[in-house]
C-alpha cells in the first residue's frame, strides 16, 4: 500500500493534514501514537482516535520479522514477510545504518548476484519501503536509509521517492544519509534533481568496459561508464553530495590492472568515492572473492593514484548473508517455484515505467 493511501483513509476519518503527518511520522520513528506531552483528546479529533488502532494493526502488519541473522561485524541481516506473505531482506548496518528493499526480486539480472537469478515478483510499496525502517527502528537506533537491497529502486520509481520524502521530512534521516542506489537508470537523473528531498546517489560501476558491463548486469540499461560517470557528476555538483561509485570485486573478473587503470582515467578529480566491496559468495555462482590482502592492496594503489576509495566489508559473511541468500533459502525450504525470466522482463515492462 502506498503512504498516500494512508493520508487518504485518515482524512476519510476525520483527520486534518496535520494529524495525518503526525501519526505518519510516529509511525516512522517507531513511537508510540499517544507520544508527547499533549494527551491524544485534546488535539485529535475523536473519529481519528477511534480509527488508530486499526490503522496502527494495518501499518505493523506491512512488515514483520521472520528471522534474524547477526554477524560478527555488527550487522544483523533481517528476512522481513510483508503482508502477503511474500519476504525481502533488509540489514541493520554498523553505526546505524539500515539496508532496504525495494522489489520482491529484481529484474536486472546481475550475474553475480542470488536476487538476480530470482527474477522480480513485484514492487514493493512505498508503505511497506517505510514499515522496514520502522521495523528496524524497534531493534536498534536508524540514522542512515541505503536503498541498496533487494531490487532496482529506479524500476520502482514513484514508491521509493514517496518513501524517501516521507523519511527525509518527519522520519528523521538527514537528506545526505539517505542514499538511493541505481544501476544508472535515465529517469533517476531526470527526477531526483526535482524532488523535496534529493537523496545521496550511489552509481553500480563495477566495471569500467562496456562489454563487460553488458554481461555482468544483463538487463541494466544500455549506458557507457563514461557516461554514468558524467551524469554521476551533474548530480553530485547539483544537490552538493559525492556521488558513491560501488564496484563488487571479483577475483579475475575485474580486479586488473587494465581496470585499474580504467578507474583511474574515470574517477579522478570527480566529485566521488569508490566503494570497493570484495564480493559475498553465493553458492551455485562462478564468482570468487579475493583475498583481503589482494583488496587492500587495490585499494591503497588507487589512493595513491588520486581516487579516493574505500574498502567496503559485504555486512554478513559469517551468516551467508548476501543480497538474496536469506529468502532463497527460505524459498526452498516451503517448495517455492522459481520465477521466470519471460515473467520478469513482462513485469519489467510492465511495472518499469514509474
Amino acid at each position: 500500500m502506498r503512504i498516500e493511501t494512508f493520508r487518504q483513509q485518515l482524512s476519510a476519518h476525520g483527520a486534518g493534514p496535520g494529524h495525518a503527518q503526525r501519526v505518519l511520522r510516529l509511525w516512522a520513528q517507531a513511537l508510540p501514537q499517544d507520544s508527547g506531552r499533549r494527551r491524544l483528546e485534546d488535539f485529535m479529533p475523536a473519529s481519528v482516535r477511534a480509527f488508530l488502532p486499526s490503522l496502527c494493526a494495518e501499518l505493523a502488519g506491512l512488515a514483520r520479522l521472520r528471522s534474524s541473522h547477526p554477524g560478527e561485524d555488527g550487522s544483523s541481516r533481517l528476512l522481513v514477510e510483508l503482508a502477503d506473505g511474500q519476504t525481502v531482506e533488509s540489514v541493520l548496518l554498523p553505526r546505524d545504518g539500515l539496508c532496504v528493499s525495494t522489489q520482491v526480486g529484481c529484474a536486472v539480472g546481475c550475474v553475480f548476484c542470488m536476487t538476480g537469478r530470482e527474477g522480480l515478483l513485484r514492487q514493493v510499496d512505498s508503505a511497506e519501503i517505510v514499515a522496514q525502517v520502522a521495523l528496524a527502528r524497534t531493534l536498534r537506533p536508524v540514522k542512515k536509509v541505503v536503498f541498496m537491497g533487494m531490487g532496482e529502486p529506479a524500476h520502482n520509481l514513484d514508491n521509493v521517492l514517496e518513501a524517501i520524502d516521507l523519511l527525509g521530512t518527519v522520519g528523521n534521516i538527514g537528506h545526505k544519509n539517505l542514499v538511493f542506489s541505481t544501476v544508472g537508470d535515465p529517469r533517476v537523473f531526470e527526477r531526483l534533481p526535482r524532488e523535496r528531498v534529493k537523496p545521496a546517489l550511489a552509481l553500480s560501476l563495477h566495471t569500467t568496459r562496456a562489454g563487460l558491463r553488458e554481461q555482468l548486469l544483463p538487463r541494466a540499461p544500455r549506458i557507457t561508464p563514461e557516461r554514468l560517470v558524467e551524469e554521476g557528476e551533474r548530480y553530485a555538483r547539483a544537490s552538493g553530495y559525492p556521488i558513491q561509485y560501488q564496484w563488487t570485486l571479483l577475483e579475475g573478473v575485474n580486479d586488473s590492472e587494465e581496470e585499474l587503470d580504467g578507474i583511474v582515467r574515470l574517477l579522478k578529480g570527480r566529485y566521488g568515492v569508490l566503494n570497493m566491496i570484495p564480493y559475498n559468495s553465493v553458492p551455485d555462482l562462478p564468482y570468487r572473492r579475493p583475498s583481503w590482502e589482494r583488496a587492500a592492496e587495490i585499494a591503497r594503489s588507487l589512493h595513491r593514484r588520486g581516487v579516493l576509495t574505500k574498502l567496503r566489508q559485504s555486512a554478513g559473511q559469517d551468516v551467508e548473508g548476501g543480497c538474496g541468500q536469506l529468502r532463497a533459502r527460505a524459498a526452498a525450504a516451503t517448495g517455492s517455484a522459481p520465477v521466470t525470466f519471460q515473467r520478469v522482463e513482462a513485469l519489467a515492462l510492465k511495472q518499469g515505467q514509474g
